[in-house]
Parts: C-alpha cells; sequence; structure tokens
C-alpha cells in the first residue's frame, strides 16, 4: 500500500547495549525465503493455494490448515501491506450501512465484535463513541436513536454495553467540542491493530502447516487437469520455486482483477477500487472515547484516540483508478478530512498538526452504486470451475471484521471442490498471543509487569498489547533493558527486532515500524536508518539498507 508519511517530532527513549537474542529461527516450512526451502520438495502439491496475505487471505490459509487442508500462501509483498493495513482499525457492525438497507452484512458485522475480541483480547478492546448531534443536523435524533436501537439489538450483543445519551453540557466528552454540541449518543464498537490481526493469523496458519511465503509473487498459473501449475518468484532474490495445487484461492484484494485477467486472458471488472485515507494529528482530546462526526455531504469520520499520543481522523471515500501500489493521500483529502473535524473540534485541525498520513484502496464489489461511499462493503466469492478442471475460487469485497466469517463461506466452497475434512474451528480459537479471557486484559498485564519489573508502565502495556502472552517469548529470561540488546530508540530494543524477523516475516525497518508496530511515529531518520541497516544484515540482504530506510521514514 502506498503510503505518505511526514517528517515527524522525535521522541526520546533509553539506552541500551549490545546483547545478542538467543531466539530461535523458524523452519523453512514457517515461510523464510524460497533459497531455504527449495530442498523440501522440486514440485510440491498441495490441497490449496492462496494468492494475498492480507487479512482474508491469511484468514482462509489459518481456517483451512485447521481442518487438515494443505496450504500454500503467496504475498507479493509484506504481509499487510495493502488494503489491509490501510482500515481505520475498527471492529464495527458498520452503523451508516444501515442507511444503505444492509442488513445482513450490519449483523454479521455485529456477531463478530464480540468472537474477535474474545479470539484476540491484546489486540481487539471494546472502544465507546460519541455521536453528537444539534437541531437541524445532518440527520435528525429520532433517525439516529432508531439507527442505534437495530444497532443494538440485531447483532446478538451480550459484553458490549449498550447506548446511552449524553449531555455534553456536563459530559467530559463535550470538552473538546463545540458548544453547539450539547446532545449525543454513546455506543459501543471494538477497536483492532489491524496489520497486528493479519500478522497473527499468518503466524497461527504457520504453526498449523502452511507454508508462508512473503516477497513472494506469483507469476505465472496455469491449469494442467485437475491441478493448478503455479510458478512463484522470490521478489528478493529472484529465484523461482514450480508449485502443484488442486485448487486456488484468489485473495489478492485491490488486484484481484489483475490475477483473474492474467489468468483467463482478458479485461474483466468485477472490483470498484475505492480510495480511503487518514490523517494522524497530535491529541485532540483526552477522553478515551472516540467521536462519530457526521458532514454536511451526508458522509461520516471518525475521531480515535491513537497510539497515546495522537488523534486518527479519517476516512475518505473516493473512487481510484491508478495503481494500487502507488495511493497517496491527496491535499484535497487532507483539506476534507482536516475541515470535517474542525466543523466540531473548538481548536480546528490544522496541516501544521498533522504527523503522518496513510492511504488504502478499497477492492469493493461493483454493485453498480452512483457513489464510493454507497458501493456495498459486503464480499462475494465467485467459482471458475470447468467440468473436469481445476477450480479458482474468488475474494471479491469484504471488510476486515468478517473476514473470519467470509473464511468459513470459503471453507464451504472448498469443501465443494475437495470434500470436507475437519469441522469449522476459528469460532472459540485465540489467535497467537490471545489464550486468556476477553475481559482479563487489565490482570494478564498486570501479572506480566510483575515477572519483568524492569519494564516501565507505557513500555510493558505496549509489548502485551501487541504480543499478549506470547511477550513472555520475546523477552525471555530478561531481567533489564541491557538484557533486551541494542537500542534502537524510544522503546524499540533489538530483543523486539530480531523476534519480528524470526516469528513475523519482518525483513525491513517499515515492516517493523509501520506494521508489527507504530513506533514510526516516534523514531527519528538517524535512528530509522540505524535499524534498517541492521535488518538488512540481520537478513541477510545489506543492499537493501539504504532504500528500506528511505521507505520506512517517509
Amino acid at each position: 500500500m502506498g503510503q505518505v508519511r511526514q517528517e515527524r517530532e522525535s521522541f526520546p527513549g533509553k539506552a541500551g547495549l549490545l546483547f545478542p537474542s538467543d531466539l530461535g529461527r523458524n523452519n523453512a516450512l514457517g515461510g523464510f525465503p524460497l533459497s531455504e526451502a527449495r530442498a523440501v520438495d522440486d514440485n510440491p502439491t498441495y490441497d490449496i493455494f492462496v494468492i494475498g496475505g492480507g487479512i482474508n487471505g491469511c484468514g482462509i490459509a489459518r481456517d483451512a490448515a485447521g481442518r487438515g487442508y494443505s496450504v500454500y500462501l503467496a504475498e507479493m509483498n509484506d504481509l499487510a501491506s495493502g488494503t489491509s493495513s490501510g482500515s481505520t482499525k475498527l471492529i464495527h457492525g458498520g452503523l451508516r450501512y444501515l442507511e444503505h438497507y444492509e442488513f445482513r452484512l450490519v449483523r454479521e458485522a455485529l456477531m463478530e465484535r464480540e468472537v474477535l475480541w474474545g479470539n484476540a483480547p491484546h489486540i481487539i478492546h471494546p472502544m465507546r463513541f460519541v455521536l453528537p448531534y444539534h437541531k437541524g443536523g445532518v440527520r435528525p435524533a429520532w433517525l439516529l436513536r432508531l439507527g442505534l436501537f437495530l444497532y443494538d439489538h440485531i447483532g446478538g450483543r451480550r459484553r458490549l454495553p449498550p447506548t446511552r445519551t449524553l449531555d455534553m453540557r456536563s459530559d467530559p466528552a463535550g470538552k473538546p467540542l463545540k458548544p453547539l454540541f450539547t446532545k449525543a449518543f454513546e455506543y459501543s464498537d471494538c477497536w483492532v491493530n489491524d496489520a497486528r490481526l493479519v500478522a497473527l493469523n499468518a503466524r497461527d496458519a504457520a504453526d498449523r502447516g502452511v507454508v508462508i511465503r512473503t516477497r513472494a509473487k506469483m507469476t505465472e498459473a496455469h491449469r494442467d487437469g485437475g491441478k493448478w501449475q503455479i510458478t512463484v518468484e522470490d521478489t528478493v532474490s529472484g529465484q523461482t520455486e514450480q508449485v502443484s495445487a488442486r485448487l486456488l484461492v484468489n485473495a489478492a484484494g485491490p488486484w484481484v482483477d489483475h490475477v483473474v485477467a492474467g489468468i483467463a486472458g482478458k479485461d474483466v471488472h468485477n472490483v470498484r477500487l475505492v480510495q480511503g485515507s487518514h490523517i494522524v494529528v497530535r491529541k485532540k482530546f483526552d477522553d478515551p472515547r472516540a467521536y462519530f462526526f457526521q458532514n454536511n455531504d451526508g458522509r461520516i469520520i471518525f475521531a480515535i484516540p491513537y497510539e497515546d499520543d495522537f488523534t486518527l481522523i479519517g476516512t475518505t471515500d473516493q473512487d481510484y483508478h491508478g495503481d494500487p501500489a502507488k495511493t497517496t493521500i491527496t491535499e484535497k483529502e487532507i483539506d476534507y478530512l482536516s475541515r470535517a473535524a474542525s466543523e466540531y473540534f473548538r481548536e480546528p485541525v490544522s496541516q501544521e498538526d498533522i504527523v503522518w498520513t496513510y492511504s488504502g484502496v478499497r477492492p469493493l464489489f461493483d454493485d453498480g452504486a452512483s457513489k464510493a461511499q454507497e458501493a456495498t462493503r459486503d464480499y462475494v466469492l465467485k467459482e471458475d470451475a470447468p467440468e473436469g478442471a481445476a477450480p479458482l475460487i474468488n475474494v471479491f469485497g469484504g471488510k476486515i471484521t468478517t473476514y473470519r466469517r467470509l473464511s468459513e463461506h470459503m471453507l464451504e466452497k472448498i469443501e465443494g471442490f475437495l470434500g470436507a475434512k475437519g469441522p469449522s474451528w476459528t469460532r472459540s480459537a485465540p489467535l497467537p498471543g490471545g489464550n486468556f479471557p476477553m475481559t482479563a486484559f487489565d490482570a494478564e498485564l498486570r501479572r506480566f509487569r510483575e515477572r519483568y519489573s524492569f519494564l516501565d508502565e507505557a513500555h510493558a502495556r505496549r509489548l502485551f498489547r501487541l504480543y499478549g502472552t506470547r511477550a513472555d517469548v520475546l523477552l525471555g529470561a530478561a531481567a533489564s533493558y541491557q538484557d533486551l540488546g541494542r537500542h534502537f530508540g524510544v522503546d524499540l530494543y533489538e530483543a523486539e527486532v530480531r523476534y519480528l524477523i524470526e516469528n513475523e516475516w519482518a525483513l525491513t525497518a517499515e515492516d517493523v515500524l509501520w506494521r508489527r508496530t507504530k513506533r514510526g511515529l516516534r523514531l527519528t531518520s538517524m535512528e530509522v536508518a540505524a535499524l534498517a541497516d541492521f535488518m538488512a544484515q540481520a537478513v541477510g540482504n545489506p543492499a537493501k539498507s539504504i532504500k528500506t530506510a528511505a521507505a520506512a521514514s517517509r
């Protein structure tokens, strides 16, 4: 995914000394470069070959492996390097989709909120949203109240608290807003670290036997009787690998039509590419709740607490016609988001407040809607299976909240072609690091802090939010900051970087700073360059250090 990153203010960190990590390397089938895995089999045959290392591809691979299928997944860049890391970071039903009568989608998404919270209570947590309104506003109070009533009752809510009405003249949520907004509704959804959701699905898939290849591009796929013959190129080394599969899943996100066209040999148009951009600004409010703002053009944006010291504002919705890999936020979008938020905040959002921007392309199923914001967010699974030939199943559309249900529906189709193996299982299966009760985060964090008492409070919370119980694996027997090895800035140390290299397919500084963590918001350009050089040496590719440092510090 293309991203625009602006120069950031540096935040001081603690000093550290070099202390080599003793974390073990994954085996070749866990997802290391092709050069390390070539000896496994010259032309292995898998049940399923998945194209795309976003949330849908990784979710499908994990579900399939847990049922007993053999799976190979190829991602041409890094995990979650496209749409999956460009979201608004929410697990939500989609309140605004009710206006477009997407009741099936909203109900399914609402039901998934607490399921996913239970699967990953370290990277997903409940969040309350404040929806201010005033007389003569975009939508009347009765319509908002009706929508929120449906939101509370059609999705099987059990743990999340219901909607309530706020008097903004006395509630702390009113303090950062203009005095015009005296009333508001407060409702529940969930926050998610989207890129880590992808990485954890991939990690669990690999632990269950899936071959995960990043920086691995499918360059050719053709049917040969009842199998697919596939060529995969390692984009780092240039080496190629031949793979056979009984079934091909196309979960390439914005590139899904490109893959279909390459196989079919003709142009196709199944998806509508919609650009969504966000700005991250210095913190605009101290309240832990987020805001849902209605704009005069009928669209909505969120303002969300982000990474302790910032506020995330987004998203936009506009059709996109360029290369999905090169999307960047436009000046028009920056102006739109700044103006829209400034209609609500007492203190306007200015260009000087912006510390980072990011932009992603959503591959929505093209249902013929006239406006980008009206295009369906539902998913469509389409089969291409000529009689006697190896099947292809394409994934069009979808949203991060419904990825697990999409995967289950994909497995129903796969079973129709390959035969059923194990039953569905992901509803109650925790993701790596999430093996504790959904409401026990604070208790587990206290246990973690007692074990690693040398960590300062903010550092311990960050590590446990990202890694959950696997933070114990990351830190091992460490008893001091010196035991964490080289210090790269703020609270990023060698032990964490090596863990991400060895367990989560991180190959560049950008992978670490902007997808596995968000330390890129705080490191200086010199610190980024030092990390990039270290990682290039650690993964055995020194030539990439200059290039990756430039990308990571944009």
